[in-house]
């Protein structure tokens, strides 16, 4: 109990942009950069010289966000620039990912920080399918697995093994609201009427994919990290005033919780050898993982449940026609 205790109460970060060396040539990719956490963290990465990319659904708020990024930094040296992404239909995310090529030809770091919390219940993507889990995890697999030539191509060119990186951001509600099999798998399928309980698979299936992604992938150089960033004071939940009022005391500042992603993608503690490790707040490596999620995210010949593998096949068949 201690773990999640320390989860709601984090210290403070130990891994700041001071710690952070200057970042020439690198190409970072933030999905849901306008605002919240990513907004904040793409702040820190442009102030150490970086080429930014953000997402955005509409070109006004990335110009927006832009401007504010800009605004923050006056006197540094970094690029900016965004790509239209609408996670939530399929069909177009095969578009953003030829925009971002066309301009780039490696990918340092994607972090997969978007996302949608408890809209009103039974919301659709453009598919059809429940808007959490179309959001957090079909999108983001999707998008992933398109740019996996750009994250092969960085790891080609860089000089340091394990920088090259994938962040997923998941939830403390996986550890704290998940069955012990992590998901169940029949209400991907047929989602329960309760909003809540479809976050907490969404966020479940983030640190299922990073696993899986780690197991799959680990061995041509790119590390994967799944993560709680933090209860922060964000937009995430715009839809669920309630839980937001309620949950008040306990939210942090964004810019703190960026301290989480940022040791994700940059801290020298992870590397290749823990490559699939999940960060906490502000900046930690979660070492005391409940047994049951650690087996769901081991397949069955390492002695686990291999239900991060059925997830990412589940996901696999749900965006195959789209890739």
């Amino acid at each position: 109990m201690g773990a999640q205790f320390s989860q709601f109460f984090p210290p403070h970060p130990t891994f700041t942009s001071e710690n952070l060396s200057e970042q020439q040539g690198k190409v970072f990719l933030i999905t849901g950069g306008t605002s919240g956490i990513g907004l904040e963290l793409a702040k820190i990465l442009y102030c150490h010289g970086g080429k930014v990319y953000i997402t955005a659904r509409s070109e006004e708020k990335a110009e927006k966000a832009i401007q504010e990024i800009q605004a923050s930094a006056p006197n540094h040296h970094g690029e900016l620039d965004f790509i239209i992404l609408e996670l939530d239909d399929l069909r177009s995310i095969k578009a953003s990912v030829e925009a971002f090529k066309a301009q780039e030809s490696k990918l340092d770091i994607l972090w997969n920080n978007a996302g949608v919390s408890q809209p009103p219940l039974g919301s659709v993507s453009k598919q059809g399918h429940e808007l959490q889990l179309a959001v957090n995890c079909f999108g983001p697999f999707l998008f992933t697995q398109m740019l996996l030539p750009l994250l092969d191509a960085a790891v080609a060119s860089s000089v340091s093994p394990g920088s090259v990186r994938v962040i997923w951001t998941s939830s403390q509600v996986a550890e704290l609201s998940s069955p012990d099999e992590g998901i169940i798998m029949s209400e991907l399928t047929s989602p329960p009427k309760d909003n809540v309980r479809n976050y907490v698979n969404s966020k479940t299936g983030n640190w299922f994919l990073s696993a899986e992604f780690a197991r799959r992938y680990g061995s041509r150089g790119i590390v994967s990290v799944a993560l709680n960033p933090g209860a922060a004071n964000t937009n995430l939940l715009k839809d669920a005033r309630l839980m937001k009022i309620l949950s008040y005391p306990l939210l942090h500042r964004a810019g703190l919780a960026a301290h989480t992603e940022l040791y994700a993608g940059f801290s020298p503690a992870i590397s290749l050898q823990n490559n699939g490790c999940y960060v906490i707040p502000f900046g930690r490596i979660h070492d005391q993982v409940a047994d049951a999620l650690l087996s769901a995210m081991k397949v069955a010949e390492d002695g686990g449940s291999g239900r991060a593998k059925e997830f990412w096949e589940f996901c696999e068949a749900r965006t195959k026609d789209y890739l």
